[in-house]
Parts: C-alpha cells; structure tokens; sequence
C-alpha cells in the first residue's frame, strides 16, 4: 500500500534573523504542531502552547503554556505565546510542541522568526 502523501508532513527553512542564522522546522501530527526554532543548532526548551477551552470569548481564545523540558523562565513562556497562538488558530486549535533555542528574542526577531514560521506552513 503506497500513497503520494507522507504520513508526517514537515518542512523547513534557514534563514537570517538580525544576522543570526535561524532554522525552523515545522511538522504536523494528527494531533498537535511541532515546531523547533533554533539559533543554536539544537532543540533547547521544549514548551507547551495549548488552546484554554475555559476560556468564555471564542473570538480570543486563551493559551496555557508549560515547559516541558528546560529551563522554566517568563521570558520563554512570552516567546513561545507570541510565536505559536497563530499556528494554533490556524490548525483548528490544535496544540503547538515548540522547542525553542533562541540568541535573540528582541520584539523585532520574534515578528521575523513568526513570519519564517508561517513560511514553513504544513497544517
């Protein structure tokens, strides 16, 4: 039994952020995105961004995000909010697995890296 389709659809990118070399990888399970944005070559934290359904507003939902695997720091939860409630949104409110290895994480780099992120779109 042989399909086109891949099981797993992933893709990814390298590109420049600030002069910083970025790659993200971004793959689709049946249940949840996978998203690793790196600049140092490796997965680094691993966070959790997952849709709240006790959240009353449906035209906002609100996210939980919880570390999973490295170190547990505000900054790291602001990152990965600001840079995976789209990806959630846009796959039907799925939860988003993002490892995140960032040097910068200035305003500036986030909106970069969230425009390399929809580059790399698989759901």
């Amino acid at each position: 039994m042989s399909s086109a389709e891949p099981v797993i659809r992933s893709r990814q990118t390298e590109k420049e952020v600030n002069g910083i070399s970025t790659q993200v990888v971004c793959t689709e399970f049946s249940n949840y995105i996978f998203i690793v944005l790196t600049q140092y070559g490796k997965m680094g934290t691993l966070i959790s961004i997952t849709p709240d359904s006790r959240s009353n507003d449906i035209s906002t939902p609100a996210f939980s995000t919880k570390v999973l695997l490295g170190k547990d720091e505000p900054l790291t939860h602001v990152c990965a909010k600001n840079l995976a409630t789209f990806v959630s949104q846009e796959a039907g409110n799925r939860p988003v697995l993002m490892g995140l290895a960032l040097k910068d994480s200035t305003v500036d780099a986030i909106k970069q890296m969230k425009e390399i992120i929809k580059s790399c779109q698989v759901w």
